[in-house]
């Protein structure tokens, strides 16, 4: 099955510059509609207004966290299950632990580039 590059992906990042590089990978890979949000809360509300193909969220962010944004995302009635990859800087295996047994699809540890965003999207929503 082929990936279809013009799905929506949604980014969340409290950090601008983070939203700006990961929004930049995204192109290069192919990907147009890309939309943003700053913290899990407004994620959660561009999430019930749009379906999306792909989540790709921060875990530190405040009031909501990425773990808390994962958690709502996977009890909503629709559109649940949609790929989730966290993005951040702590490596720790608890961390690891609890995003996955709260559904994480994939983890990515920062910093990284293209080459490990494509490897990590690939292994959750097939060759592209």
């Amino acid at each position: 099955m082929s990936v279809d590059k013009n799905m929506n992906v949604l980014i969340v990042d409290d950090y601008k510059t983070m939203l700006r590089i990961i929004g930049n990978l995204l192109k290069q890979l192919g990907f147009a509609n890309v939309d943003e949000a700053t913290d899990g809360s407004m994620a959660l509300q561009k999430f019930k207004e749009k379906t999306y193909g792909l989540v790709i969220s921060d875990w530190n962010m405040e009031p909501m966290s990425g773990l808390d944004l994962l958690k709502s995302v996977r009890a909503l009635p629709t559109n649940g299950n949609v790929p989730f990859i966290m993005v951040t800087a702590e490596s720790k295996t608890e961390n690891v632990i609890a995003a996955k047994q709260a559904g994480v699809s994939n983890y990515i540890v920062k910093p990284f580039n293209a080459e490990t965003l494509k490897a990590k999207m690939s292994s959750v929503l097939g060759d592209f």
